[in-house]
């Protein structure tokens, strides 16, 4: 059958983030039948490179998982300041061939020397910066072990393979665009402290300008060493050495048992259902799923036909803030905490959550259970999503926390480490970047995994399925809520990606939002009813969202405006989808 591909290009829906931005959607027109499904295929990704990078394997007869290892490797190259092999993150996965779904943790590990009081005062108090700049800020990451994984036990292309466009881009370099600069320019200083981060990320220790290319020799070199011997390559032998030796010295506790230690673990995803939608989400250490399953449990009972504009606002508003405040009490490291997930999941849970929801009105944060509070922190962060031509799916969300995680660079590696120790509690009543709080939960202990707020998430009802995710820091979970109801009313990816955002997380006991989340009445309302609102003054997220239809076999895909990413959904010879999947 002939189709036609139509590339769109959709400019100034908003104000950019970075003064540049791009949204492709990519739509295969022309009739199709169910038949025509397994002939298609679909990445969103953050960065165009990347996209091209999967796209690329899954031309050379790699499936999702195939590209999900370059489409990571070279977000790893591009996007340095969002992810890279020094960080980690989620991999939720659906296996076309038998239904299996799974998720990849393949988050970061508190080094086993860590403990509890490490970035704290002779007085008890922070430490300036101590969790976040350096490689005293570095959990061990996750990222080398999960592209291994990825490539050995759901992939059908040799590892090498894979990771050959990220490769190549390591060695010939990408050009800096004004996305990178301004957050380079955020991170600056830090970036200056690091020799290698400094020669690498920076020009005479300034700014590159736009254009500019950044090569990695160092890094090119440690993904071959992945190619080549694959688990062993990074976390042992010769590159190990190095890495504990380069941490060490300059003032950071790694070990070589940390790395030896290092293992992606499966875990079951969390599901839930929303009417006739159902859930398929990030499970702990991750609090993404449980939160989004407990709102929209909260949600499901309301008559949303009967509800105006204002009253829906206001029970979500309010429906965040009971699921956020239950993220800073129970949520942490599964193999560390007990956390009561099903009584959290329940529906006879929302039920009672339900009856503190004032019709009218705020229901004060103050008024709420206390939680024990301890300070956790936030993150930059990049997700990618991806459909294969046999309907196997990944939803991925990766990150390295602040932007250039802790722009410390491992001499002689290349490997930018990330500083997701600072996602850790802190210190009792300190609030992270994004005024977060948790509770003992989420205390640092040796070998533990910090708490998350990545929600890589499928969607799916009788008609239609979503693969969908976001970066974003704490708001990333009401950034997919958000985008799971455009789904639920039947809206395209486009639209899932570039509706107006609003946030609320129990503490601050405000309600944050984009510029054009609320017409000027809806806001007025909100005002006099109550909520403290807070504008934002740029735009937030950079999701990724692929939808397809189940009975004409259509496939769509969006890259958020807000970013500079890519979409693109691509036709393959039905030979393409004949070989078996792994």
């Amino acid at each position: 059958m002939q189709t036609t591909r139509v590339v769109t290009w959709l400019r100034n829906i908003r104000p950019p983030v970075t003064g540049a931005f791009l949204l492709i959607v990519i739509l295969l027109q022309g009739p199709a039948s169910a038949a025509d499904t397994a002939r298609q295929a679909a990445i969103a990704s953050a960065h165009p490179l990347a996209t091209q990078a999967g796209l690329q394997i899954l031309r050379q007869g790699g499936n999702a998982f195939d590209a999900a290892v370059a489409v990571t490797a070279a977000l790893a190259v591009v996007e340095p300041y969002s992810s890279g092999i020094g960080g980690g993150g989620f991999y939720l996965l659906h296996r076309a061939r038998d239904g299996h779904e799974v998720m990849l943790d393949a988050r970061e590990r508190a080094p086993l020397e860590a403990h509890r009081d490490m970035y704290l005062d002779d007085s008890g108090n922070p430490i300036p910066q101590s969790s976040i700049n350096g490689p005293l800020s570095a959990g061990i990451p996750g990222i080398p072990a999960a592209l291994v994984k990825l490539a050995e036990e759901y992939g059908r292309l040799a590892l090498s393979q894979s990771l050959e466009e990220a490769i190549d881009l390591a060695e010939r370099g990408f050009k800096v665009d004004p996305y990178y600069r301004r957050m380079a320019g955020f991170r600056l200083d830090a970036l200056k402290q690091s020799p290698d981060a400094k020669r690498i990320f920076l020009k005479n220790g300034n700014l590159p300008d736009t254009g500019t290319l950044i090569r990695q020799p160092e890094l090119a070199a440690t993904l071959r060493m992945i190619a080549e011997k694959g688990h062993k390559g990074f976390y042992s032998g010769e590159l190990a050495n190095k890495l504990v030796k380069g941490v060490r010295d300059a003032g950071g506790i790694w070990t070589l048992k940390d790395l030896a230690q290092y293992k992606v673990i499966k875990r079951q995803p969390i599901t839930g259902q929303f009417h006739d939608m159902r859930i398929t989400t990030a499970a702990p250490p991750s609090s993404g799923g449980v939160v989004l399953v407990e709102v929209l449990n909260i949600l499901e009972a309301y008559d949303w036909s009967k509800l105006n504009d204002l009253e829906r606002t206001q029970k979500i508003i309010e429906a965040m803030r009971l699921a956020y405040r239950d993220r800073a009490e129970y949520l942490g490291d599964p193999d560390f905490v007990k956390m009561p997930l099903k009584r959290l999941l329940s529906k006879e849970y929302a039920d009672s959550l339900r009856l503190v929801i004032k019709p009218d009105a705020p229901t004060p944060s103050s008024a709420l259970p206390p939680v024990p509070v301890s300070g956790n922190k936030g993150a930059d962060t990049t997700h990618f999503s991806i459909l294969d031509a046999e309907g196997n799916r990944v939803s991925a969300t990766l990150s390295i926390n602040y932007p250039f995680g802790s722009c410390f660079v491992v001499p002689g590696t290349g490997v930018l480490l990330n500083d997701e120790m600072d996602d850790f509690s802190i210190k009792p009543g300190t609030p992270n970047v994004y005024g977060l709080v948790g509770a003992e939960a989420n205390a640092i202990e040796p070998g533990k995994r910090m708490l998350s707020s990545m929600t890589p998430t499928f969607l799916e009802d009788d008609k239609r399925l979503a693969i969908l995710g976001t970066p974003g820091g704490s708001r990333i979970i009401t950034m997919v809520l958000l985008g799971s109801l455009e789904f639920f009313k039947g809206r395209d990816a486009t639209a899932i990606v570039t509706r107006p955002r609003f946030h609320h997380q129990y503490l601050p006991d405000l309600v944050q939002h984009e510029a054009d989340a609320f017409g000027a009445d809806l806001l007025q309302a909100l005002n006099h009813m109550g909520y403290s609102m807070k504008s934002l003054d740029q735009a937030y997220g950079n999701m990724q969202a692929i939808i397809m239809d189940k009975d004409t076999g259509r496939v769509q895909a969006a890259s958020d405006p807000r970013g500079i990413g890519a979409a693109e959904v691509v036709q393959f010879p039905a030979s393409k989808t004949s070989q078996s999947v792994q």
